[in-house]
C-alpha cells in the first residue's frame, strides 16, 4: 500500500509578507537556481530596488519547498532535496541597525534564537549550533559592517557545510565561491502592475481606467521601476490625482516621505534609502558621486575622470573611486555598442546632484561637462568620414543624453548661445545620417531662435553653420520656406564676413533644395558651382561627396546617365578608400538607377542591397525609403508583382518619420508611381491593395530582412518592363502629383 505524504513544518524566523510580492517571477526563479548551485549568493543593488522583498520571497520559497510534505523514496528518506537541504529552517537576520562590530555575532545569534548564558564568544556559540544543521541563513543590510561580516559569513561557511547564505546588499561580500547577483529595477510592466496594486490597497476607492493609465505608467517610468519609489507613490495617490503626482516629482524626495508605520526607519523615504548609502561612503566616493551627477544616462571613464577630476579629487583616483561605487551599486556598469559604460539611477543622480548643489560647485561642473562633450562632437564630426563611421555613430547615440545636457547648458547662459549653435550644427552627421531629422530641426531651431547674428564677428562662423544645417535638415523634412530662408541668410553672412566654407555650404544646400523641388537646371548649377567652392576650399568630406552625389542625381534625372555614372563611380571609389560608407550608399543609389535603365535588374539589386543594409546601420531613413521604393520596382520588373506590392505598403509608414513623403519630387516619386501601375497592372486593385497593407504591418527590420533576402524564385511573367527614365525622355508626373492606390479589398497572403 502507498504511503500518504506526510506535512512538516520547518523552523525559521521569516515574517510574513502583509502586502504580497508583485512581480519578479523570473528573478525568483533564478535565484532559486543560484542557490541550488552555491553556497553564498548575494543580490546586489541601489536602495530601493527591491532587493530586500526579493530575497525575503526567494526564503520563503525555500521554507515551503522544505516544509512541503514527505514522500518517502525507497530508502525510507525524503525524495525532494530542498527538504533536506533546509531541513532546519531559513532564518532572517537583519542587520541594519547594528553599527558597532561587536555586536554583529550577538544580533546574528539573537536572529537564530540562540541563548546562552556563558562567557564563549558569540562566534563559536554560532559556529557549535551551525555546525550540524542544514539551513538558509537570510543576511539583509550589512553595507556597513561588510568586512566584519565577511568574515564572520567565511569563518561559518568553513566550519558549517549544512549552511548556506543569502545575502542582499549595495555590494558584495566578495568572498571565495560567492555568486553576486545584481538585481535591476522592475520592468515597466511589473512597475505598472506594483503601482496599481499598492495604490488599490492604500485606495480602495481607486480604479484604472484608460484616462490614468498613460498618467501612471509615466509615473512609472519617472521613477525608474523602484519598487521603493513606487510604494511610496502609491502612499500619495490617496490623496493626489496621477497628474498631480507628476507634477510634483520635480522634487520627489520632498514628496515622497512617509511610509507604513512597520516600516523600517531606512525605508521611511526614498531620499532616507538613497541616504543610507551616501553615508556610509568615503568622502571621496560622496564627491564623485555627486559630481557624477551632472551626466544623463550612460557616461564612460574617459569623461568621468575629464568632467569630476580636480585638485580635491585627483584624476588617477577616479578609477578606483567609480569602482567603489559599483560594488556598492550606486553606479551601474553596461556593455554597449560603444564599449563599456557606467549609469546611475535617476533617483541615485538626483540626490547626488542635490548635493553637488549644496556644495555650490554645480554651475562649474555642468560647464565641464558641456565643454566634454563639445570636444567629443567634435572628434565625431571629424572621424565621420573614416573607417570609424558606424562606431562613431554608436557612439553618439550612446551619449545623446549627454550631448542634449551640453546643449541645454549652452542655451541657459545667453552669452554661450553660440557654443549651442556650434554643438547642434557639429552633430549635423547625426541629425542627417542617422535617423535624427526631427531632434536635429528641435535644437537647431532653439539655438537660433531670437539670434539676429550680433553676437560679434568672432562667433559667426558657429551661427553660419547651424544655419547651413539647419537648412539642410529642413528640406530633407521637405520643409522648402524654413530651408531657403536659413540658406540665402548663411549664404549673405558667409559673404559678408568673408567665410567661403560656409558659403559653399549653403549654395551646397540650396541645390540640394532645388533637387528634391524637381528643378534640375537649377540644382545642377548650384550643385556644380558649389563643387567648385569646396575645391577652392581645399575641404573633403562626407558633405563634399553628397554634393557630387546629388548632381549626380540632377543629371540622371535629366537623361546624362554617363554624366552621373562618372560622378558616382568617382565617389564609390574615395568612400572605398577612406571608408566612408554612409555616402557611398547613395552613390550605390545613383548606380542602381542607371543599372535599371540600361535593363540590369540582378546589378540593381546588388547594388540595392548593399545600400539598404548601409542606411540601415545609420539608421538613415530618407536612403532607407529611397533605396527601397526603387528595389520594389527592380522587383515588379524581375516579375514579381505582389512582393513589389508588399516592399511599396512597407515604405509608407517610414516616410512619417523623415517628412513630407518623397519631397512632394515627381522625379523622386517616378519609381513608385510606375511600380505601383504596372504591380496594379499585373495583381489587379484587391490583390495590390492586399499585399501592400501587408507591407505596412512590417516592423523595420523585418521590412529591411524581407528586401535583403529578395523574392521567391518563381516569378510571376511580367513582360517588358518600362524602366525609370527621366524627364527628357518621358512626361513626367508633376511634382506635387500623389499616387494612385488602387481599391481596398480583403487582406490576402502576398506571394512572389
Amino acid at each position: 500500500m502507498r504511503q500518504r505524504p506526510i506535512p512538516r513544518r520547518t523552523p525559521g524566523n521569516l515574517p510574513s509578507d502583509l502586502s504580497g510580492f508583485v512581480g519578479r517571477g523570473g528573478e525568483l526563479a533564478e535565484l532559486g537556481r543560484l542557490l541550488d548551485s552555491s553556497r553564498l549568493v548575494t543580490v546586489t543593488g541601489a536602495g530601493g530596488v527591491g532587493k530586500t522583498r526579493l530575497v525575503l520571497a526567494a526564503a520563503r520559497a525555500a521554507a515551503d519547498a522544505a516544509a512541503g510534505p514527505v514522500r518517502p523514496s525507497d530508502a525510507g528518506g525524503p525524495a525532494d532535496p530542498a527538504q533536506e537541504r533546509y531541513c532546519d529552517g531559513v532564518w532572517l537576520a537583519e542587520l541594519a541597525s547594528v553599527r558597532d562590530p561587536a555586536l554583529l555575532e550577538l544580533t546574528l545569534a539573537e536572529a537564530l534564537g540562540l541563548t546562552d548564558h556563558t562567557a564563549r564568544p558569540p562566534r563559536t556559540v554560532l559556529a557549535e549550533h551551525l555546525a550540524e544543521r542544514r539551513l538558509l541563513l537570510v543576511l539583509d543590510g550589512f553595507e556597513q559592517l561588510v568586512d566584519e561580516t565577511a568574515d564572520l559569513v567565511r569563518d561559518l561557511l568553513r566550519r558549517s557545510p549544512g549552511l548556506r547564505v543569502l545575502a542582499a546588499g549595495r555590494r558584495p561580500l566578495t568572498l571565495d565561491g560567492e555568486l553576486s547577483w545584481p538585481l535591476a529595477p522592475l520592468h515597466p510592466e511589473e512597475a505598472l502592475a506594483l503601482l496599481i496594486e499598492r495604490t488599490a490597497a492604500a485606495d480602495p476607492a481607486f480604479a484604472l481606467t484608460e484616462a490614468n493609465r498613460a498618467q501612471l505608467a509615466e509615473l512609472c517610468a519617472r521613477l525608474d521601476g523602484l519598487p521603493l519609489a513606487l510604494e511610496l507613490a502609491a502612499g500619495r495617490l490617496r490623496t493626489l490625482s496621477p497628474a498631480q503626482v507628476l507634477s510634483r516629482l520635480e522634487d520627489r524626495f520632498a514628496l515622497l516621505t512617509g511610509g507604513s508605520r512597520g516600516a523600517l526607519p531606512r525605508h521611511r523615504a526614498l531620499r532616507t534609502a538613497i541616504g543610507w548609502s551616501h553615508e556610509l561612503c568615503t568622502a571621496g566616493e560622496r564627491l564623485l558621486w555627486a559630481r557624477l551627477s551632472v551626466f544623463a544616462g550612460q557616461f564612460d571613464l574617459d569623461a568621468a575622470e575629464y568632467v569630476c577630476a580636480g585638485p580635491d579629487l585627483p584624476v588617477d583616483s577616479v578609477l578606483d573611486l567609480v569602482g567603489e561605487l559599483l560594488g556598492q551599486s550606486l553606479l551601474v556598469r553596461e556593455e554597449t555598442p560603444a564599449g563599456v559604460r557606467y549609469r546611475m539611477l535617476e533617483s541615485v543622480r538626483i540626490y547626488g546632484a542635490g548635493w553637488l548643489e549644496s556644495l555650490g560647485d554645480a554651475r562649474r561642473l555642468r560647464r565641464r561637462h558641456r565643454d566634454w562633450y563639445m570636444g567629443l562632437a567634435t572628434w565625431c564630426e571629424l572621424d565621420w568620414f573614416s573607417p570609424r563611421q558606424e562606431e562613431v555613430a554608436a557612439l553618439v547615440e550612446a551619449e545623446l543624453p549627454n550631448l542634449r545636457l551640453a546643449l541645454e547648458c549652452c542655451l541657459d547662459e545667453p552669452d554661450e548661445i553660440h557654443l549651442g549653435q556650434y554643438l547642434a550644427g557639429t552633430l549635423w552627421f547625426f541629425w542627417a545620417g542617422c535617423g535624427r531629422l526631427t531632434e536635429g530641426r528641435h535644437w537647431l531651431d532653439r539655438t537660433l531662435e531670437g539670434d539676429l547674428g550680433l553676437a560679434g564677428a568672432e562667433y559667426e562662423s558657429s551661427r553660419l553653420k547651424a544655419l547651413w544645417v539647419l537648412g539642410y535638415v529642413a528640406a530633407l523634412q521637405g520643409d522648402a520656406v524654413a530651408s531657403m530662408s536659413a540658406l540665402y541668410e548663411c549664404r549673405d553672412g558667409a559673404a559678408r564676413s568673408e567665410n567661403p566654407v560656409a558659403g559653399a555650404y549653403a549654395v551646397h544646400r540650396m541645390g540640394c533644395l532645388s533637387l528634391v523641388s524637381d528643378d534640375m537646371t537649377r540644382a545642377g548649377e548650384l550643385l556644380g558651382s558649389a563643387l567648385e567652392r569646396y575645391r577652392e576650399a581645399g575641404e573633403l568630406n562626407s558633405n563634399v561627396l553628397m554634393c557630387q552625389v546629388e548632381l549626380a542625381m540632377a543629371l540622371a534625372f535629366q537623361g546624362d546617365l554617363a554624366g552621373a555614372l562618372s560622378l558616382c563611380g568617382e565617389v564609390r571609389d574615395i568612400c572605398e578608400e577612406r571608408g566612408e560608407r554612409w555616402t557611398k550608399a547613395y552613390a550605390l543609389y545613383v548606380l542602381a538607377y542607371a543599372a535599371l535603365d540600361a535593363g540590369g535588374t540582378a546589378e540593381a539589386r546588388r547594388l540595392l542591397a548593399e545600400c539598404v543594409a548601409i542606411n540601415h546601420t545609420f539608421r538613415d531613413l530618407v536612403g532607407l525609403v529611397l533605396a527601397v521604393e526603387l528595389l520594389a520596382l527592380v522587383t515588379v520588373a524581375e516579375g514579381h508583382p505582389a512582393e513589389a506590392a508588399v516592399l511599396q505598403g512597407a515604405t509608407e509608414p517610414l516616410w512619417d518619420g523623415v517628412g513630407m513623403r518623397l519631397f512632394g519630387s515627381g522625379y523622386f516619386n517616378a519609381p513608385r508611381l510606375m511600380c505601383q501601375e504596372r504591380a496594379g497592372e499585373l495583381l489587379g486593385a484587391e490583390r495590390y491593395a492586399s499585399c501592400a497593407r501587408h507591407g505596412r504591418t512590417l516592423p523595420l527590420d523585418a521590412l529591411v530582412e524581407r528586401a535583403l533576402r529578395g523574392p521567391e524564385p518563381v516569378p510571376v511573367a511580367a513582360g517588358p518592363l518600362p524602366r525609370p527614365r527621366p524627364a527628357a525622355e518621358r512626361a513626367m508626373p508633376h511634382p506635387g502629383a500623389k499616387s494612385r492606390k488602387p481599391a481596398g479589398s480583403p487582406e490576402g497572403e502576398p506571394a512572389g
